[in-house]
């Protein structure tokens, strides 16, 4: 190769030799690999520095420029060695001509998804409980970050036509008139958008959150909340997919925010027994104040002798758990039911079940009276 180095610094022509923008060609394209090598590599030094720190925003903007600032300089790698083709080319090519529109397309494709991608991650950052003292809500989280998502994508595909040659306020204006056809046309869609605004904005529920409505056969746990749709599962595992439009018209219960869980429940002793139910109903009642688990300050107690059944003498016991864990509510309540058998046992008292005393009349015994009668003959014969 008889030709100078300095050569090597002067952009190519048609005339230039074919070794020398070939070598600028190789050039370019070991500096772009070069240059990504180096990003990689030192985005990953800053992330181990940047972990040590408290502050959430430099972990969301690290990841969030990890792919794009190398994109970034592979389309200018890429664009480069076309331009560098094209200065070297004889004939006219089209793909040549479109370079600068695809580069500029490609910064705003970039661009976007480095936004895109910070506001994925300050997401997750924001919802941390380890990253922050109070984190946010999930589901506020999530709704702020699919409207700034929407934004960035539609500001990015705005400024991509103005780039191509589009006219924005014709877009725009053919937007506004054709909206209202659209609007009319998807209404439903409309509705269930709406709909998950409202939820967003209300807060009926959140994800994880134990739903169940009493108009509709609807319970479980939330698992997400769309724009469209809200996905709950049931306790018996299947999914669940409701549109948010009907959450407008029906009532809904959340469980999951009650604050404490009310044992009710009544119990029976014998006739035989009656002289002990004030004593009973004392002890039940000492033993559910002194009951740990139990809220008996801030929630109603009550113990009392309540009414006469069939075959037993009734009292009820209504108080409330501290707890609203729906396992421990159970081995609660079964704790104080055991408690309750205890005390009836030590007052030596039992409980009562279903009983029948029959009377059986002989043939000499008067249906009325029970009495013999000297008539038997004419005595009446009653059978239960």
């Amino acid at each position: 190769m008889n030709w100078d180095w300095n050569q090597l610094l002067v952009w190519p022509t048609v005339e230039t030799s074919s070794d020398i923008w070939l070598t600028q060609l190789f050039i370019v394209v070991l500096c772009t690999v070069s240059v990504n090598f180096i990003l990689m590599r030192s985005i990953d030094i800053i992330e181990r520095l940047i972990v040590k720190t408290d502050t959430l925003w430099d972990d969301a903007l690290l990841e969030a420029a990890r792919i794009p600032v190398r994109l970034f300089f592979w389309v200018v790698g890429l664009s480069i060695s076309v331009e560098l083709m094209q200065s070297v080319s004889e004939e006219e090519n089209l793909i040549f001509d479109m370079v600068p529109e695809a580069r500029r397309i490609a910064f705003i494709i970039i661009i976007a998804m480095f936004l895109n991608r910070f506001i994925s991650y300050t997401q997750k950052n924001l919802i941390d409980p380890e990253r922050m003292r109070k984190p946010m809500d999930q589901s506020t989280a999530a709704a702020i970050a699919k409207l700034l998502r929407v934004s960035v994508i539609i500001t990015a595909a705005l400024i991509i036509l103005q780039t191509l040659g589009y006219s924005i306020s014709g877009v725009l204006a053919f937007g506004g008139i054709g909206g209202m056809a659209v609007a009319f046309a998807a209404k439903d869609l409309l509705a269930n958008f709406f709909g998950g605004m409202m939820i967003y904005l209300d807060k009926p529920f959140r994800v994880g959150d134990w739903v169940r409505s009493p108009d509709r056969s609807i319970e479980g746990t939330v698992e997400n909340i769309g724009w469209r749709l809200t996905r709950i599962r049931t306790f018996d595992q299947r999914p669940l997919y409701i549109p948010n439009a009907m959450f407008t018209s029906i009532v809904l219960e959340n469980p999951s925010r009650m604050l404490n869980r009310r044992i009710y429940e009544k119990i029976g002793i014998r006739y035989d027994d009656w002289e002990k139910m004030p004593g009973i109903v004392e002890a039940v009642k000492a033993m559910l104040v002194a009951h740990e688990e139990l809220d008996t300050e801030g929630r109603t107690l009550i113990v009392n002798f309540d009414s006469y059944g069939a075959s037993h003498l009734e009292f009820f016991i209504y108080t409330f758990t501290e707890t609203t864990q729906w396992v421990r509510y159970h081995e609660i309540k079964q704790d104080v039911l055991m408690k309750i058998m205890n005390i009836v046992h030590e007052h030596g008292a039992e409980f009562a079940f279903p009983t029948r005393t029959l009377h059986l009349i002989s043939d000499n015994d008067h249906p009325a009276t029970g009495l013999e009668d000297d008539n038997a003959e004419e005595t009446t014969h009653v059978q239960r």
